[in-house]
Parts: C-alpha cells; structure tokens; sequence
C-alpha cells in the first residue's frame, strides 16, 4: 500500500520540518513520542520508526536487581479502610 504527500518544508528553529500527514502516521504506525531514525542515502530521505524489542519474561527476570526493588513485598492481610462520615 503506497500514500504519497508532497509537502512543504517549513523552519522550525534552526532546522527544517514537514508534518506527517494523519492518514500516513496512521499507516505507518506512527505516534506522538515515537522515537524515529532518520537516514540519507543515494536513493532519498528514509524515516523509520526505532522499535523497542518486547522482553520475555526471562529477559526482564535477569534485568531483576533485588538490591533496587527488595523492599517490595505483596499485602497478604486485608488491608483496613477507615470509614469516615461526610
């Protein structure tokens, strides 16, 4: 599926910007905080987005530092709520 928009460069600061259409962000799977890549070749201009890789849980286990979080545990009392009359 190809979109295409011709746009208009415009100044924004020091540098030069163009607004990515709806329709092609959309497309894209682009959106606001994205981090994109910008690079230049013989062939034009390319933006593409910089994806995240998804951890397995195994992955995010050994990021695990108990000395950071050891403080953490789960409530297994019932926790009390005071009642109070407005």
């Amino acid at each position: 599926m190809n979109k295409v928009a011709t746009l208009t460069l415009q100044q924004w600061g020091n540098s030069l910007a163009v607004r990515i259409p709806s329709a092609i962000a959309r497309s894209a799977h682009f959106s606001v905080g994205l981090p994109v890549e910008l690079s230049l070749s013989e062939l034009g201009v390319m933006l593409t987005p910089v994806r995240i890789p998804k951890l397995t849980l195994a992955q995010k286990l050994a990021l695990f530092n108990p000395a950071e979080h050891g403080g953490e545990v789960m409530v297994t009392d019932r926790v009390r709520v005071s009642q109070s009359n407005y």
